[in-house]
């Protein structure tokens, strides 16, 4: 199968992502799987509140993001991984209050907030089992947007990483978030992940928060050497246009070596490419949300 079949023609998917609008069920029904993996989805509407801090998720993001030091930045691990956690030097086995608490056991965010270069909501070995417990609860859906309340004009920027599963972690980040940052791999299955992460969004919109939206995708694991890597970006600028940043995060193993060694890729080899895509991806974002602010 081409990959060009992955996804929905260009002109309707940057109006559906960018716009908001849903396609009909059955067309969905055609073109991505099911999602039976995801609660239900109650149709409570969201609390009104003065928003101060932009609230970003990070779909599927493995590892540490980038931290610039102007801007008041809050991180959540909401990857029971805990490699965002990792990256600050914490082991998540020995975490004892984590964001586990705060989505199940209404413990204040800020119990859990650690400070190292940058301020982060940690995440301990406990999340594993935050899907089974959060699904007894009322309100399941708005755990994290209802914990984010007492800190939000605490920060300029929450960015929430993720883990790599369409469930109730990810569905409460996609409620208290503004906007989605997804990272997609240059090759043929996380492109057709993209596809079943777009029908979740749709849902959230019409259920949960309207203002959700896609603020850009990242291509990830890039190796323009291939022909594939090559087609996989034409594809997705072909259908997302500029949601697609112009920063790519190629294959290297400094990636995965820097979790390991307790630090962010920025802080373990700050002068390699790999970390200079990550501030350049950096100012990406940040460009966007000031145009978005001065709008």
């Amino acid at each position: 199968m081409g990959l060009s079949r992955l996804l929905p023609r260009s002109a309707q998917a940057r109006s559906a992502v960018e716009n908001g609008s849903e396609r009909h069920p059955d067309e969905a029904a055609e073109t991505s799987p099911q999602l039976h993996a995801v609660p239900s989805l109650s149709a409570e509407p969201a609390p009104e509140e003065q928003v101060t801090a932009r609230v970003i998720a990070f779909a599927n993001q493995k590892g540490g993001v980038a931290k610039t030091t102007t801007h008041r930045v809050l991180l959540i691990d909401l990857d029971p991984q805990g490699n965002l956690t990792m990256s600050q030097g914490m082991n998540p086995d020995a975490i004892e209050r984590s964001m586990f608490d705060v989505l199940v056991h209404r413990v204040p965010i800020s119990d859990v907030i650690e400070t190292v270069e940058v301020d982060i909501a940690v995440a301990s070995i406990d999340l594993a089992g935050a899907e089974l417990a959060l699904s007894a609860l009322i309100g399941r859906e708005r755990a994290l947007d209802k914990a984010l309340v007492e800190i939000r004009d605490k920060y300029d920027f929450v960015l929430i990483d993720t883990p790599p599963s369409l469930g109730l972690l990810t569905i409460n980040a996609f409620v208290a978030a503004q906007g989605v940052i997804v990272p997609v791999q240059c090759e043929y299955l996380s492109l057709r992940g993209l596809v079943q992460l777009e029908n979740t969004l749709a849902m959230v919109r019409e259920n949960l928060n309207p203002h959700v939206r896609v603020e850009g995708i990242v291509p990830t694991m890039y190796d323009g050497r291939t022909l594939h890597a090559r087609e996989a970006i034409e594809i997705l600028e072909e259908n997302f246009g500029d949601l697609v940043y112009d920063t790519r995060i190629r294959k290297t193993v400094r990636y995965a070596e820097a979790p390991v060694k307790g630090s962010s890729v920025l802080r373990y080899d700050p002068t390699r490419p790999a970390a200079q895509a990550y501030r350049d991806l950096a100012k990406e974002v940040l460009d966007g949300a000031e145009a978005r602010e001065h709008a």
